[in-house]
């Protein structure tokens, strides 16, 4: 049951924390991009929402699965387990974006910085519970 709170408080917190972040930082990247800035729009619909949180809920899912299934306990080894997860796909992926679909440096940056908060905290909040 543990297991279960965890991924799910998890999931809405990474939720709310993506959504400030891109609130404070979309204008930033307009200002350093101008046009060439990806149009977010305003609020997203409902479905979005609810995909956004579906997607936290499978990356706090597999975070708990790997941590239960590698024996790590608390915090600390959790997020030694979320960084390293972060450096191989997320920003392997976002660098990939950059070098072969020319997305600007400034919008890679933004989506690592989103992804690396995501899977901190997803880590601290599952090694909490482990």
């Amino acid at each position: 049951m543990g297991s279960l709170i965890s991924v799910v408080t998890a999931s809405i917190a990474v939720f709310v924390l993506s959504s400030v972040y891109y609130a404070l930082l979309t204008p930033v990247e307009k200002r350093l991009l101008g046009e060439r800035a990806p149009d977010r729009g305003d609020r997203p619909p409902p479905l979005k929402i609810l995909l956004e949180l579906a997607r936290g809920l499978v990356v706090a899912a597999v975070i708990a699965g790997l941590a239960r299934y590698a024996g790590l306990t608390g915090v600390w080894p959790v997020v030694v387990l979320g960084l390293v997860l972060w450096a191989g796909f997320p920003a392997v992926l976002l660098t990939g974006s950059m070098m072969w679909e020319r997305t600007p440096a400034a919008t890679v940056a933004l989506h690592a910085g989103d992804w690396l908060i995501k899977i901190l905290v997803t880590s601290a909040i599952v090694g909490a519970w482990l």
